[in-house]
């Protein structure tokens, strides 16, 4: 067998078939590498559908929290309205009954 020469690949010394050879090698080792650098991206998009999922449940979480707010502001107008109901029916009340009380003396 002859030595592998690794030599230029322009140089005369060895013959062109080993050239060949050796570039071929070559390219071989470089898609390996290729081939490591595609998992590590992998890996970050990984990590980036992590992000959203966490991004999505925060979403879903404020969206919860606004939901139960104008759920809440609807619950207080409706308490609100009640209470300035009740308040007007006393007034009416005292109203009348301070009416009750001038016919009376009027009476008298």
């Amino acid at each position: 067998m002859i030595i592998v020469c690794y030599v230029k690949k322009n140089s005369s010394q060895c013959p062109k078939r080993k050239i060949k050879k050796i570039k071929r090698l070559k390219k071989k080792k470089k898609k390996k590498k290729k081939k490591k650098k595609k998992k590590k991206k992998k890996k970050k998009k990984k990590k980036k559908k992590k992000k959203k999922k966490e991004n999505k449940k925060k979403k879903k979480k404020n969206n919860k929290n606004k939901n139960k707010k104008s759920k809440n502001k609807k619950k207080n107008k409706k308490k609100n309205k009640k209470k300035k109901k009740r308040k007007m029916r006393r007034k009416e009340r005292r109203i009348y009954s301070v009416e009750r009380e001038v016919q009376d003396d009027k009476k008298r």
